[in-house]
């Protein structure tokens, strides 16, 4: 891999990171389980030692399609079809939410930005870093320091007042 595709994963990470994490704090998945398990996932980060909040945040995007999973896909429909890949990875993620009973829109908005985002930035970085770059960033969130990673979405929370 040379350096320039480096680059470009880790970029693409930066902005996959940014549009899940975002959208899915302004939904609101800090503040509460809005799906089962989700409480369970917020409850055991807090006994670690992390922050309620960004468990719950953890816990919602485990649970159910959120901006996280809308990125994710769509990034990889980016890839295989286009811009009308992306389109369909939205309808596929609103449908998951119908059927997790999730009342919300973070994954849909997230699959919908982040096409437009690849389509503006495809001259440049093609949606294959966008697909490693997600990747990368769930495990951020998901795979790297449960505690740490919390306590980061709990302060984002904060700031975007969606908890504590």
């Amino acid at each position: 891999m040379e350096i320039v595709e480096i680059i470009k994963v880790i970029v693409a990470g930066i902005i996959c990171w940014l549009n899940f994490v975002l959208i899915d704090t302004y939904f609101g998945l800090p503040e509460k389980p809005g799906v089962l398990g989700a409480k369970t996932i917020g409850e055991k980060v807090r006994d670690i030692g992390g922050n309620i909040h960004g468990g719950y945040f953890m816990g919602n995007i485990v649970c159910s399609p959120d901006a996280s999973a809308g990125t994710l896909l769509a990034s990889i429909m980016n890839y295989l079809m286009g811009v009308e890949g992306g389109l369909i990875a939205a309808l596929l993620v609103w449908i998951g939410n119908r059927l997790c009973a999730d009342p919300g829109y973070a994954g849909t908005i997230g699959a919908l930005s982040i096409t437009l985002i690849i389509y503006l930035l495809s001259p440049v970085i093609e949606a294959k870093y966008f697909i490693a770059g997600m990747i990368l960033s769930i495990f951020t969130i998901q795979g790297f320091d449960h505690k740490y990673a919390s306590i980061l979405l709990g302060k984002i929370a904060k700031k975007m007042n969606r908890g504590e």
